[in-house]
């Protein structure tokens, strides 16, 4: 990895001098103290997809644990190293946006900037907590997190043909009249029931899907289940990427190689294709038992997606929730009420006794 060291841009605000910062749901920085706003130039240009096959041509190294840049401030000049694109400085706050092109790792392609100001996640977050079922009565007040961080979360995004060739089976069912007895009052009664059966005949084909921007996470600073749990993006509105969409947020770099990154693509895909599969064979009942997928015109990007990583504190615990920057969905831990919990249990266990009583009485 290089060590040059990165002179981040100032940030510095053409009214009072302040700093300046992205202003979420805009294309802007916005002084927050004397409100001046600065248009990000060049926020117009159109998002890329790059071809897959050219990624063994690019001059990359293994991705270092810490130390991919060192900023030098441009407010105190102090240096730092990190293995974040953008951060504040940790000894006057100013914002630090590294040169993204530099180096041997893969720049951002496009970025969807933060739409959730600070207010919307207060907002957010209260509606998150009076909605949890079984949650103490204490959590319906909080509204404010201890902690909020605004952070940029690196993902791929790959896209790819595929043409699959599949061997299963279709299940047809039919039907078939059963004889039983049954005691009624002492006596013995013949009735006659349909009992379903599944015919099973081999079956063979090819089916063919287009995907597109299949997402995948590019850190593993958060559990995928997590990440994936803020899903759906809206990343047709993603921007081509620029370092003013970073100022006074924090954006990770990426720690999942491309190629590791593909990987999962495909495993994402396969669920998709095997019901391809099940729907092109018809019947009642499908097996599927093999599919074999040729993939082609496999292209990526790497993308910035913006999340609010907050804590707060209830009953001396700290718990963590993401918020999702464009959309406002809110997922993460909670505290359970056990009073809640066997009050509920106690009343659904009196509810099957009354049932069982009545019917008893009947």
């Amino acid at each position: 990895m290089s060590d040059t060291a990165v002179s981040p841009p100032s940030y510095q605000c053409g009214g009072c001098g302040a700093r300046v910062e992205f202003a979420p749901g805009t294309t802007a920085l916005s002084c927050p103290y004397c409100g001046h706003r600065q248009e990000i130039a060049g926020a117009g240009r159109e998002v890329r997809e790059h071809a897959y096959a050219e990624l063994a041509s690019l001059p990359r190294k293994p991705v270092a644990s810490v130390g991919a840049h060192t900023f030098v401030c441009p407010g105190c000049g102090a240096r730092t190293e990190s293995d974040a694109l953008a951060q504040r400085c940790q000894f006057c706050a100013a914002p630090l946006v590294a040169d993204a092109g530099a180096g041997e790792l893969i720049a951002p392609e496009a970025v969807l900037p933060f739409a959730v100001d600070r207010n919307g996640v207060r907002t957010a977050l209260g509606q998150w907590c009076r909605s949890r079922w079984f949650a103490p009565g204490s959590l319906k007040k909080i509204s404010e997190a201890e902690t909020l961080k605004g952070t940029y979360l690196p993902h791929w995004t790959f896209d790819a043909r595929t043409v699959s060739d599949y061997q299963g089976q279709r299940g047809e069912h039919y039907y078939v009249t059963e004889t039983y007895t049954v005691t009624v009052d002492g006596r013995q009664e013949t009735r006659t029931r349909q009992v379903r059966h599944t015919r099973w005949h081999p079956a063979a084909g090819t089916v063919r899907r287009d995907f597109d921007d299949v997402l995948v996470p590019a850190t593993t600073h958060l559990p995928t289940e997590q990440l994936d749990k803020l899903a759906p993006w809206p990343l047709t509105e993603a921007a081509a990427y620029h370092g003013d969409y970073l100022a006074g947020y924090q954006a990770l770099r990426y720690d999942t190689e491309p190629e590791a990154g593909l990987t999962e693509a495909k495993a994402r895909m396969a669920p998709v294709i095997e019901g391809d599969c099940r729907s092109d064979i018809g019947g009642d009942e499908q097996r599927v038992s093999a599919v074999d997928t040729t993939y082609s015109d496999v292209s990526y990007k790497l993308v910035l997606l913006p999340v609010w990583i907050a804590a707060y504190l209830h009953a001396g615990r700290s718990y963590q929730v993401l918020v999702n920057a464009r959309t406002g969905e809110v997922i993460g831990e909670r505290p359970y009420s056990t009073a809640k919990i066997v009050a509920a249990v106690l009343a659904a266990l009196a509810l099957v006794a009354l049932v069982v009583a009545y019917a008893m009485s009947r």
